[in-house]
Order: C-alpha cells, then structure tokens, then sequence
C-alpha cells in the first residue's frame, strides 16, 4: 500500500472514529489533561482485561482539543475531548457519513449504533489494511463539546464490541 493510501485510510479512521459525533475531572487525571480524566485505569481495565496507563498527548486547536492515550499488549487506547465548540454547528452527522462510505469502499466493514447523544461504530479491515487495526469507538456529543473513546486492537480477536464500550461512554458522558 502506498504512502498516500495508508495516511488516507488513517484520516479516514479517526474521521469516522469521531463519528456523530467534554469536563468535571475524576481524581487521578493523568498530567491534568481533562482527556485522561474522562475514565479512570481501572475503568479501561474492566473493559480491556489487562491495566493501562494513560498519558497525556497534549492539546492542539489553541486549547480546545486533548488526547490521552494508553497501551496494553494487544491495544492501543485514546481519549479525546474537544470543547468551546459552536452550539449551533451542524450536528447532522453528514460529514462522518461521507467518511464511513469512504472507508466502506476501500473494504471495511462499518457497523454503527446510536444510543441518544452517544454513536459508537467498529471498523474491521480488509486483510490487506490489518495493519491499521481493528477500531471501536465511542463518542458523546454535547451542544460545545464532543468526547470520545477509542480502542485500536492489533487483531479482530481483540476487539473490543460497541456493547462493551458502550457503558464507558455512559460514565464520560456525565464528565464533561
């Protein structure tokens, strides 16, 4: 795969990761990034099987978006949070839908599931784009703020389902 098909397919995974579409901090948010306050380690471990430890990657957009992430043997962990958002911004979801049918064409499998203001969608690859993981993702829409948390597994054994995720992005969404 060229160098220009796989930094397409990247974009357009954390394009649809974000997906339809944040923060009272927990104690023990990793460097203060209100990102890695959106759910606790042992939050992630319920979920995941294994411990992970979270670290802030820092802010980009003047300030308005965080990422966190984690890794464990067989994942790789984001939490993201991007508030002072336009209240009255297109919410509609068009622009995702674009990139899911893009991804669809190049052979992923898209499944999504809308719970209120929370979308949550897996994305499986052909074998020919295994190598960018196996993506579950959830995401919580506020009027200026969106969240989101995102489990890239090395293998479609390790995946993680939408109706595990799930429940997590319940507890994020009463955090921002």
């Amino acid at each position: 795969m060229t160098t220009r098909a796989s930094s397409r397919w990247m974009a357009v995974a954390v394009c649809a990761g974000a997906f339809a579409a944040s923060v009272q901090v927990p104690v023990g948010a990793a460097d203060g990034n209100k990102a890695c306050g959106l759910l606790t380690s042992s939050e992630l471990q319920t979920v995941l099987g294994t411990t992970v430890s979270l670290s802030g990657g820092g802010e980009m957009a003047a300030g308005r978006a965080e990422f966190c992430t984690g890794q464990t043997s067989t994942a790789t962990v984001m939490l993201r949070l991007v508030t002072g958002l336009d209240p009255g911004r297109d919410r509609s979801g068009g622009t995702e839908k674009k990139g899911v049918e893009m991804v669809k064409q190049m052979g992923v499998l898209v499944e999504v599931k809308t719970f209120g203001p929370i979308t949550c969608s897996t994305m499986v690859p052909p074998a020919n784009l295994a190598q960018h993981g196996f993506n579950t993702t959830c995401t919580v829409n506020k009027p200026t703020a969106v969240a989101g948390v995102e489990v890239t597994a090395k293998s479609q054994q390790d995946m993680v389902s939408i109706e595990q995720l799930h429940p997590l992005a319940e507890k994020m969404a009463s955090r921002f």
